[in-house]
């Protein structure tokens, strides 16, 4: 499985070949989410055990800018049945690679999870990385989709098989606010 791992990571590190990075720089990638947005969000309970039970949030998500674009903060803060849900995301353009780096930490814990890396192509953003959930290695992919000026899509998917199945954890979708 490592081999792999490191295959996939080799596969994401070319991505930013210098041939790539003429034709196209990525540093405003992330600029269609800044603002206020309604996020709508769908979670799997019971994620790789083959449960069906989803639950769901309604919140708000404010998106700024930092660094004059080449990074944004993402704050997220949502209510549903299930409970209250409060997290922050750095997201980090490396200039040299022309990826973004995805940090994601929820209220809950308090820390830093593992970053993912990646990014957009052809109007769809992935980003991978690989943790450890509930005692085993796993892959996680996050993908940014249906992208429009008011509105678009966050998956969040996990392989346990080396990246030959994702099942569908998180779902997030926005819609801008009307006061941004």
């Amino acid at each position: 499985m490592r081999g792999l791992v490191a295959l996939l990571f080799s596969l994401v590190g070319l991505l930013g070949h210098p041939a790539r990075a003429q034709s196209h720089d990525g540093q405003h990638d992330f600029d269609f989410n800044l603002g206020t947005w309604k996020t709508h969000i769908k979670r799997l309970v019971h994620p790789l055990t083959g449960s069906t039970t989803w639950v769901e949030y309604d919140g708000v998500s404010v998106v700024r800018p930092v660094w004059n674009g080449r990074a944004s903060l993402f704050e997220l803060e949502a209510d549903g049945p299930a409970g209250h849900i409060e997290g922050v995301g750095l997201r980090l353009y490396n200039a040299q690679s022309h990826q973004w780096s995805l940090n994601w930490a929820s209220s809950a814990t308090g820390t830093l999870g593992v970053p993912t890396i990646g990014e957009f192509k052809n109007g769809r953003g992935e980003f991978i990385d690989q943790e450890t959930f509930n005692g085993r290695t796993i892959l996680v992919r996050n993908i940014f989709a249906d992208i429009t000026t008011n509105s678009s899509r966050f998956e969040q998917t996990f392989s346990d098989d080396g990246g030959h199945t994702w099942e569908t954890n998180w779902i997030m979708t926005f819609v801008r606010s009307p006061r941004t």
